[in-house]
C-alpha cells in the first residue's frame, strides 16, 4: 500500500491491490484532486478513515452516442414535469448527494472535508452541478470534474423519480455540444447501466482519457 507525501504524484496505477485501492493519505487540494483525475484516480472514503485513492479494473463508462434513453423517459424529458438548469446550485447538489439515502446505498461517504474540496474545484471552474427543478424546489441533480473532454462523475441524488435521470440525460446532451467524448461512472450501478455504461478495462480507460483529458 503505497502511502502519499506532501508531493503530488501517484503510483501508476497497475499497482492497485484486486479491489482498485491504489494508495491512502495526501490531502484534497484542487492540484491533487486533478493530477488524480487526470490519470484515472479518485479519492472515497468513509468519514473515520485516512484519504483512500481508488483505479478500479474493470472500470465503468458511458459513451455520450450511447446515452440510452427510454420512450417512457423521454416522456418525461418533453412533458415538462421538470426543468434543468446547470452550475445554478452546486452547493445545494452536494449537500443533497451528502444527505440523501440512495436506493444502492452510496452518497453517505461524502463528509465535509469532501464537500469544501470540491466546492473549490468549482469555483475553479472544473466541478459542475446538473439540477432538476419541480415548481422552484430541489428534485435531483449531480454533480462531477470536467476536465478535457472527459466527465467523470461522482455522485446524484433524487427525491422525486426520475429527477435524478432528467439531470443527468440533460447534462450529457448539453456537454455533447461542446465535444464530450466520455463519462466515467467509476463504479457499476444499475441505474447507469440503464442508461447505457459498460465495462472497459482499466488499460483502456487510460488510454481512453489519456486521448480525450
Amino acid at each position: 500500500m503505497h502511502i502519499l507525501t506532501n508531493h503530488i504524484i501517484f503510483p501508476k496505477v497497475s499497482q492497485a491491490d484486486e479491489n482498485g485501492m491504489l494508495a491512502i493519505g495526501g490531502d484534497l487540494s484542487v492540484e491533487r484532486l486533478l493530477c488524480a483525475y487526470r490519470n484515472g484516480i479518485f479519492p472515497w472514503y468513509n468519514e473515520d478513515e485516512p484519504i483512500i485513492w481508488w483505479s478500479p479494473d474493470p472500470r465503468c463508462v458511458l459513451y455520450p452516442d450511447k446515452l440510452r434513453v427510454t420512450k417512457s423517459m423521454k416522456q418525461v424529458l418533453q412533458n415538462g414535469r421538470f426543468r434543468f438548469t446547470m452550475n445554478k446550485a452546486f452547493s445545494k447538489v452536494i449537500n443533497s448527494c451528502k444527505t440523501v439515502d440512495r436506493k444502492d446505498g452510496m452518497g453517505t461517504w461524502i463528509n465535509q472535508d469532501i464537500v469544501d474540496a470540491y466546492t473549490k474545484l468549482h469555483e475553479a471552474g472544473y466541478a459542475l452541478s446538473a439540477e432538476t427543478w419541480r415548481e422552484g424546489k430541489l428534485v435531483g441533480g449531480l454533480y462531477g470534474i470536467k476536465i478535457g473532454n472527459v466527465f467523470f462523475g461522482e455522485s446524484m441524488f433524487s427525491t422525486e423519480s426520475n429527477a435524478s435521470k432528467f439531470a443527468f440525460i440533460n447534462l450529457v446532451n448539453q456537454l455533447k455540444k461542446n465535444g464530450l467524448q466520455l463519462i466515467d461512472c467509476q463504479q457499476k450501478t444499475e441505474h447507469l447501466m440503464s442508461l447505457g455504461a459498460e465495462m472497459v478495462t482499466r488499460s483502456d480507460f487510460i488510454q481512453l482519457i489519456n486521448k480525450y483529458v
